[in-house]
């Protein structure tokens, strides 16, 4: 190649590299621009970013404030005094105790966002001392994070459900952020148990030997049918200066009590009277009998279909088998079940199963042919245990000490008149409800209430079951159960 030729190629591709060199300085340019705009919107998604935690930690604050309204139902001593009467039951009847909701089914809170049943709110000294500063407000742990800036409570929102809560809280960072939030609340709607012993047929039968093998402390025994002791002198005395301990009757010169009356359908029968009394004694003021069909013994009726949905929901669910083992809800038909010991056993005070329902053998409502039986054989269970079939108690050992309160003295609701006590040798703390009977096998200790469909019986002589009542459960407060939840799909964040 010529050496003109060679300069004239060399001088057109000049042009090109001219492109090349022009297209790399845009290239760097651009990317300073997106250097700078990348540090520009880093320093204002800072701010972003802390309102958006700032909302987030408003919001949860106002959760935890409908979790501190919630309290105030399970908890009375926490519960403010100005709205402690619009959260205890209002509604019900003789026949299922007190209640949130009347006999159509409608809540107690009718109120609305505009005006609501109950209304507190920061801007009064005295509500926000209550939502924040008082022993029964905001959490300790919380206060520094915000503060309760209101709290509503009216009518449900959704038919069935208790109540709506609404909840507007506050940050208190140098930029504070409020935020509400609402949901409905749900009540458990167990009936009250207003009698420590119930039984829906007769109690004791006629022959020697066969009497009734249960003794009540502090409440009612309420029998459909006919009672049958041994001796007059083996039914309870009803006395205003009885002692108030947790002295078994077998340690008594005589059986006396403050709070025993007994409610019979039918007749008291006296099976080996002493010489010289007749069988058919003076019976003592406190017993009372010809009760059915008028004027009636009222026995607390626990309906299958409520209280299984109430177990689904906040408690704990079991199929029994002809073997007498436990099936949980969703187990297979052919897992081997398990042991109720080891289902049922607390370990030790205040180890609370909440509400057992143990289901009939078929999963349907009991009826003669599919009730199983359950062979309770724990040293102790705390909780309300609800059988839809047979019951033998069997304890293994000498049950545990439990703290208890007596009742008020009759004519007052004092809580400081109830009388500390410590019972001893107690296997059962809560309520035992068997839709059949209930079978002694040993001698068992109650603290809290028993209920048989049909009839409590003894294995031998001396076997008994001494049931001391807790009173609590005549306003339907079962320990370990909630009296309200939140109803699940409710919540949501306002504003």
């Amino acid at each position: 190649m010529r050496r003109g030729e060679l300069h004239t190629l060399e001088f057109m591709n000049v042009p090109e590299r001219g492109h090349v060199l022009l297209a790399a300085l845009m290239l760097v340019f651009l990317l300073s621009i997106a250097g700078m705009t990348s540090l520009h919107l880093a320093g204002q998604d800072a701010p972003g970013v802390s309102a958006m935690k700032e909302d987030k930690v408003a919001q949860q604050l106002a959760d935890a404030g409908a979790d501190l309204v919630m309290s105030w139902f399970h908890d009375p001593k926490t519960t403010p005094t100005s709205v402690a009467e619009l959260l205890v039951k209002r509604q019900g009847d003789l026949t299922g105790g007190p209640s949130f909701f009347d006999v159509a089914g409608r809540s107690q809170f009718v109120g609305t966002a505009d005006r609501p049943d109950i209304l507190l709110d920061a801007a009064n000294q005295a509500d926000s001392q209550t939502l924040n500063d008082s022993p029964g407000g905001f959490y300790n742990a919380l206060r520094g994070l915000g503060r309760i800036l209101r709290v509503k409570v009216y009518g449900p929102l959704q038919p069935g459900l208790l109540s709506t809560v609404e909840v507007t809280a506050t940050t208190v960072d140098r930029r504070p952020v409020a935020r509400t939030v609402q949901l409905q609340l749900g009540a458990v709607s167990i009936p009250a148990v207003r009698a420590a012993v119930q039984v829906g047929q007769a109690l004791g039968t006629l022959q020697p030997g066969g009497e009734s093998p249960v003794l009540v402390h502090w409440g009612d025994q309420r029998v459909t049918g006919d009672l049958s002791v041994k001796r007059v002198e083996d039914l309870v005395l009803k006395s205003s200066t009885a002692p108030v301990t947790g002295q078994f009757y077998d340690q008594m010169m005589q059986a006396q009590d403050r709070w025993t009356d007994y409610w019979i359908g039918g007749t008291v029968f006296i099976t080996s009277p002493p010489p010289g009394q007749g069988a058919s004694p003076p019976l003592p003021s406190n017993v009372h009998t010809s009760q059915y069909p008028t004027p009636g013994v009222r026995i607390d009726r626990w309906e299958y279909e409520p209280l299984k949905k109430a177990a689904l929901q906040v408690g704990t669910y079991y199929r029994l088998d002809r073997l007498g083992r436990l099936h949980p809800l969703g187990g297979l038909e052919s897992d081997q079940g398990l042991d109720p010991a080891d289902a049922l056993e607390s370990q030790e005070v205040g180890s609370q199963h909440g509400l057992v329902f143990i289901d009939t053998i078929d999963g349907e409502a009991p009826r003669l042919d599919n009730l199983g039986t359950l062979i309770l054989d724990t040293d102790y269970f705390e909780g309300l245990l609800v059988v839809q079939g047979h019951v033998v108690l069997r304890p293994r050992a000498s049950g545990k000490s439990v703290p208890a309160l007596s009742p008020s003295p009759e004519g007052t609701n004092s809580l400081g008149a109830r009388v500390p006590v410590q019972l001893s040798g107690i296997h059962v703390n809560g309520v035992l409800s068997a839709a059949g009977s209930i079978m002694l096998e040993r001698s068992t200790r109650v603290h809290g209430a028993l209920i048989a469909g049909n009839t409590v019986t003894a294995a031998g002589t001396g076997t008994v079951a001494e049931v001391w009542y807790n009173v609590d459960l005549t306003q339907g407060l079962f320990r370990g159960l909630p009296v309200v939840y939140r109803a699940p799909g409710s919540w949501l964040a306002k504003y």
